[in-house]
């Protein structure tokens, strides 16, 4: 095995490799978010770019024994995601159009893996068991993109609420369909007949899983009351989390959707929202080290080559899966608002707000490429990988697009600050008034300083242990003056 240049430098520490490469990930990864925020790209993208940059066909810096025993960080970042996921589950908003939320999510995500499938099996004459799982991932969006395009128009009203709930379930339909596809897939690659139970048994197993990860959150209300001190909240939090990964590893099956459940069932027992802030406040230098170890495995030579999988290059292979699955998102999103009666905005836009597609399908890919090994896995990964940049490049925008054109939010002033047009006496106000007024109250709803939920919730939890410790301090210097009199 060739060395790499940590070992050239005289580096052969185990211990002094892995701490330097955890340094350079870290470092790397934050430099190269300078660059990519300068052309408005996310960071998941710079993530992914800066493991490629310190990867084996670029400056080759990090040991291959660093990227094959940090293969616990898929689990750990799933975990991250799914858990955060959760917190869009209320039973409340679910009740009032969960059913219409659920025909939408089933149309968009089944059409889109069906497209991404025939694409793959039909067309481009792949092997089934490939076909099948890169199908399923098709399903799966990028709630974190979503979500922090929602943050940045304020956009707001029936075409929000439809989009977050959509995007909340498209998950479990994703994560359901790939756990039926890598059985499917590894019953066409040992040969065996296909059988029910290969569809059935992951059916049970999410079923089982889903449950286990309720049980999980009920177990989090109980151990996280109202006067628990933030800093244990956070490492209780963590412990069940991890805990939670480590049975999901030892049945071999994804934490995903047994994490979202657990982050459903904690929201809706507790009501509390701090805890999730403050995970996704602590989170981002693991999701940092899961991305730049993904664009580290990138296998960047075998995007021009044709592998197993057929005579066609892999870069061909993720452009038709990144144009094929946006037309079954917008079509299968058409047709399930028009089944669920929505309007004529949502049903024409919504398909655009579902094109972000990142985190959990690069998640999902890592473990399918664990679970289907050789070539076909690599493959799998290196297609995700690739197309999950070009999402990255495009999804935002298409979901601001939709969000404008659907009317959740605007740049004009009368739309972005409504008042009265009458006076209490009935008159009309001028042009100069209504001007005024507008102004009035947009400045109203601007802070003083920006503020991040996340950071605020962890500076409190900082905050919170400091005054206990002083208290403690005071209280044990006290004491020991009572002692001495």
């Amino acid at each position: 095995m060739p060395e790499t240049r940590l070992e050239q430098w005289g580096i052969t520490s185990p211990t002094a490799a892995v701490i330097i490469a955890l340094a350079l990930m870290l470092l790397t990864g934050f430099l190269m978010t300078r660059l990519t925020k300068r052309v408005r790209l996310p960071n998941v993208t710079a993530y992914i770019l800066a493991g490629i940059a310190l990867g084996p066909y670029c400056l080759d810096l990090i040991p291959r024994v660093m990227v094959e025993r940090t293969e616990f960080l898929p689990d750990i970042a799933l975990a991250f995601i799914a858990f955060s996921t959760g917190e869009f589950f209320e039973f409340s908003a679910l009740r009032r159009s969960g059913s219409k939320a659920v025909v939408i999510t089933l149309a968009e995500s089944l059409t889109a893996s069906l497209f991404v499938f025939a694409a793959a099996f039909w067309i481009l004459r792949l092997e089934l068991a490939f076909s099948v799982v890169l199908a399923a991932l098709a399903a799966a969006t990028a709630p974190a993109s979503t979500m922090m395009t929602i943050r940045q128009t304020g956009a707001r009203g029936d075409f929000v609420e439809t989009l977050l709930q959509v995007v909340a379930l498209d998950d479990i339909v994703g994560l359901v369909a790939y756990s039926v596809a890598v059985s499917v897939a590894l019953s066409s690659i040992s040969g065996e007949a296909f059988r029910a139970g290969a569809v059935l048994l992951p059916l049970a197993k999410n079923a089982a899983v889903l449950a286990l990860g309720g049980l999980f959150g009920w177990f989090l209300k109980l151990l996280i009351p109202q006067k628990r001190s933030t800093d244990n909240r956070l490492i209780i939090a963590l412990a069940l989390l991890f805990a939670f990964c480590g049975v999901c590893a030892l049945l071999d099956i994804s934490p995903l959707l047994g994490c979202m459940s657990m982050g459903m069932i904690y929201r809706n027992l507790a009501r509390d929202d701090k805890l999730f802030k403050q995970l996704n406040y602590f989170s981002p230098p693991i999701l940092l080290l899961f991305f730049v170890r993904s664009g580290i495995s990138f296998e960047l030579g075998a995007l021009t080559q044709a592998g197993a999988m057929g005579s066609h290059p892999l870069l061909l292979i993720g452009v038709l899966y990144f144009f094929f699955r946006i037309a079954g998102k917008y079509l299968g999103a058409f047709a399930g608002c028009a089944l669920a009666g929505k309007g004529r905005k949502t049903r024409d836009w919504l398909g655009l707000a579902l094109v972000p597609q990142a985190g959990v399908a690069i998640g999902l890919a890592a473990l399918g490429a664990r679970t289907l090994g050789g070539e076909a896995g690599s493959t799998l990964q290196t297609v995700i990988l690739s197309s999950s940049v070009l999402y990255e490049l495009a999804g935002p925008g298409m979901a601001k697009l939709a969000l404008f054109r659907s009317g959740s939010y605007s740049h004009t002033l009368e739309e972005l600050a409504p008042v009265p047009e009458v006076r209490p006496d009935g008159g009309s106000k001028t042009s100069l008034e209504l001007l005024i007024e507008r102004i009035q109250a947009i400045q109203a709803e601007i802070p003083a300083h920006p503020i991040n939920e996340e950071e605020t919730a962890f500076t409190e939890a900082a905050e919170e242990y400091y005054e206990q410790m002083h208290r403690y301090r005071y209280n044990q210097t006290g004491f020991r003056r009572r002692w001495r009199t």
